[in-house]
């Protein structure tokens, strides 16, 4: 082997040239040759939910990368290497004799175990393997170590451990040449992967055969296209890539006012052609864009811009990146577990509808659910379809299935709405659905969010809910939001646009659309439109919602109790308590849930008055400090109207109120 290093740089959830820590770190090695590759992972081709939108995000960053590794050495580019990473990369540490393996570090659950693999195998090969963090503001693992070993449950701990770590590390500069890579010849066998299971089969509309050339179909190691993975059309006009990313920025940046002013909870979630904020959630997902570039280009604005008219954290551009890091931080800590209740010792156990169904060998949750209730089932299938009759929700679940992306208070709106708000169904059937549509998708991001949203971990104020009909009128009066994702619905007036079945029969007739039936058809007898009833009361629904987790509350199960783990919690729960919380034991409840509905379902392939009270803007400076964090800490949230008293909070209690409070009082003070 040569003296001089031979080096394959293993890109993953970093798809740029800029602000690379792990590869300058391969460069700094002085490389005889360097070898840009993408292994082709089945885990995401096969066992992750990804649709078509998120497919082509990634497929844009791939060939984006590549057209930039080639204009720094016209010999170079990405190459995309079609085969697991756990057969592929032994056989070419010896087909293309390297001497080091360099990659970024990713705390994913998934990726630990694979990396871990890969590290064994590269020691036993000889070839050392140097990591590096660049995915987050500071690494999950270092951020636990200074939160005490402990998962990062609130913005407040993130920031104390944070103040232990020091500043945020400085971009490192893009290379301005890449060496050239060496021989690419693949004398070895080709392992092919098992397509079994494909969670990703409803999505395909031809078979897959991404996998059938290990160097692709024309030997050059090109980055796969949709059609080779079988995949229907992307419906998304949102594009990824280092080139796009860093136009977005620099139009962000530019726009100081909006950059220092930023206000996550006073964004729009309505507003759509542009949306409301900045939309880099993608690139930081793949690594197109680097969050510490972006946090230090955002930090240069604020410290140019008058104090007194800043934004603070948490909701403030900033504060965004912080959470990332606090999801992340909690994730790497909790592992697999993270993505679930089951074995979870910070979520709440809450005996939801649809539960998800474990395997015993391994206590992780799988890709099927429990039909405990088939009235459930029919309202996650409507919320899924933006059918619910409701048209916020449903022009939100339209607008996040087409386009991939939905804002981040929209999110919060159709989380509530489907758990503690609504539907009273398990935070993982959302969570699946996210996963599989969202193109900014992070396990750790959206698994954090749901449980924040059902008022599982992070936050405890579960009587706040969000109104499908108040909430957005006061950003969107008009309805434009929904007129453009509902055009079923486009003639109607204002003043029912978010409660169509108020409009009497003749105006429904003269605005071109019915109000009736339950989603399964959109067009009737004439030509005329069809936009289902509401499918449940919401007053009524909402109200037994917020009783039930008030008693899951006061049991006060976390996902590790063994009453959870042998499924004796019900014992509990009285019979006829929300959810399927018939019996005492986990038999019990199968057999009623039998009697019921069937065993329960795989994924399957998709295709009355409802007043509303005010909305609620449920942010981030609502988040509760320790959250999950004490298992005994969190107090039994009541409503105002129940409480006889105004009552101190107690240790493991506080918010981030005061320190806003205190913000405010600093503001008003600079303005004198």
């Amino acid at each position: 082997m040569s003296s001089k290093p031979r080096v394959i740089y293993w890109f993953r959830t970093d798809l740029r040239l800029h602000d690379s820590p792990a590869l300058k770190a391969a460069l700094d090695l002085k490389p005889e040759c360097l070898y840009p590759v993408w292994c082709w992972d089945p885990h995401y081709v096969y066992r992750a939910m990804v649709g078509p939108n998120r497919w082509q995000y990634l497929l844009d960053c791939q060939s984006d990368l590549s057209a930039s590794i080639t204009k720094l050495n016209h010999k170079s580019k990405l190459f995309v290497v079609r085969e697991a990473p756990q057969t592929v990369l032994s056989k070419l540490f010896r087909a293309w004799k390297i001497s080091h393996l360099v990659f970024e570090k990713d705390t994913d659950a998934y990726a630990r175990e694979r990396d871990e693999d890969i590290i064994k195998q590269a020691e036993e090969a000889g070839v050392e393997v140097i990591f590096r963090m660049g995915r987050t503001l500071y690494d999950p693992d270092e951020l636990v170590k200074a939160n005490g070993g402990k998962p990062t449950m609130s913005i407040t701990q993130v920031q104390k451990a944070a103040e232990k770590l020091g500043e945020v590390a400085k971009p490192v500069p893009k290379p301005q040449s890449l060496p050239d890579p060496g021989d690419t010849s693949l004398n070895f066998e080709h392992t092919q992967p098992s397509p079994k299971p494909d969670l990703n089969d409803i999505q395909r509309s031809s078979s897959e055969r991404s996998y059938t050339h290990l160097s692709g179909p024309q030997g050059d190691f090109s980055v796969p296209t949709l059609s080779e993975l079988g995949l229907k059309p992307a419906t998304t006009q949102h594009r990824g890539g280092e080139t796009l990313a860093l136009r977005a920025l620099e139009d962000i940046i530019s726009n100081t006012a909006y950059t220092a002013t930023f206000s996550k909870p006073s964004t729009a979630p309505t507003a759509f052609s542009p949306q409301s904020t900045t939309l880099l959630s993608p690139h930081h997902h793949f690594g197109s864009l680097s969050v510490r570039l972006f946090y230090w280009r955002v930090m240069d604005v604020l410290r140019s811009y008058p104090k007194a008219k800043q934004t603070t954290v948490p909701t403030n551009l900033i504060g965004q990146l912080l959470f990332r890091d606090m999801y992340f931080g909690a994730q790497a800590s909790l592992g697999y577990h993270f993505a679930q209740t089951y074995r979870n010792n910070h979520c709440r156990f809450i005996p939801w509808h649809l539960p998800s169904k474990v395997n015993a060998h391994n206590g992780l949750t799988t890709a099927e659910y429990s039909i405990d209730s088939p009235e459930a089932e029919t309202w996650f299938r409507r919320w899924r379809n933006g059918t619910t009759g409701f048209p916020w929700i449903d022009a939100l679940m339209r607008q996040l299935r087409q386009e991939g992306w939905i804002h981040h208070l929209g999110r919060h709106a159709v989380a509530c709405f489907l758990t503690r708000g609504g539907c009273y169904i398990d935070w993982e059937r959302g969570a699946e659905v996210f996963e599989e549509w969202l193109i900014d998708h992070e396990v750790a991001c959206n698994s954090g969010n749901w449980q924040w949203l059902s008022c599982t971990a992070f936050y405890a104020q579960f009587y706040r809910c969000y109104s499908p009909i108040a909430f957005p009128k006061k950003t969107d009066p008009s309805g434009k939001f929904v007129r453009h994702f509902c055009p079923e619905l486009k003639n109607y007036p204002d003043k029912c646009i978010y409660e169509p079945w108020k409009l009497p029969i003749a105006d429904q007739k003269k605005a071109g659309c019915l109000i009736k039936g339950d989603g399964e058809t959109n067009e009737g007898e004439g030509g005329i439109k069809i936009y289902p009833k509401p499918m449940f009361d919401f007053n009524e629904r909402r109200t037994i919602c917020i009783d039930a987790i008030k008693s899951a509350y006061r049991i006060n199960l976390y996902g590790d109790n063994r009453k959870v783990l042998d499924g004796t919690w019900r014992e509990l729960f009285p019979d006829s308590a929300e959810g399927p919380t018939e019996g005492k034991s986990e038999r019990d409840a199968t057999i009623a849930m039998n009697g019921k509905s069937g065993k329960g379902v795989k994924r399957v392939k998709s295709g009355e008055e409802a007043d509303g009270d005010m909305g609620v803007d449920e942010d981030e400076a609502e988040a509760a400090e320790l959250g999950g964090e004490t298992k005994g800490g969190d107090r039994v949230e009541e409503s105002p109207a129940e409480r006889k008293g105004k009552r101190k909070r107690g240790k493991g209690q506080g918010t981030l109120d005061g320190h806003f409070a205190e913000a405010k009082v600093k503001k008003a003070k600079a303005k004198k």
